[in-house]
């Protein structure tokens, strides 16, 4: 068996990413409201998700970088920067619509719901992007 190149470690990081994603989404965020009361699910989600994007970003960037000049490269790149996104800018607007929303503020709720869509629809195309990288692997 021969050494790795950079494309299979590129394929290696996206499947690894991707699956993390799917265990999150589909089986620990639900286990958690499953198993927990919700404010305290709440609590434990939100001192999660930093470290969920920090990790999944620090991938990203290692992958995107060995990457560099490929198609795969850009879209990884643009992982990145939805991933940055995420945590810096969209999370910190759910956590307060959230906290809003139960007080009882119904304009919070709505965009609370609104900014978790946004979330859920980064996430996924996220995971379409890390999945055709993984089939079209160079």
């Amino acid at each position: 068996m021969g050494a790795i190149d950079f494309f299979q470690l590129v394929t290696l990081l996206c499947a690894a990413m991707l699956g993390v994603m799917i265990f999150f989404g589909g089986v620990v965020a639900p286990m958690v409201f499953n198993a927990l009361p919700a404010e305290a699910a709440g609590t434990f989600l939100r001192r999660i998700f930093p470290r969920y994007y920090d990790v999944l970003t620090v991938t990203a960037v290692i992958a995107a970088l060995l990457a560099i000049g490929s198609w795969s490269g850009l879209v990884l790149a643009l992982v990145v920067i939805l991933f940055v996104a995420a945590r810096f800018w969209l999370m910190p607007k759910i956590n307060a619509a959230r906290d809003a929303s139960l007080t009882g503020d119904a304009e919070a709720k709505r965009r609370f719901g609104a900014l978790h869509g946004v979330s859920v629809a980064i996430n996924l195309s996220q995971m379409v992007a890390l999945a055709v990288i993984i089939v079209l692997a160079e």
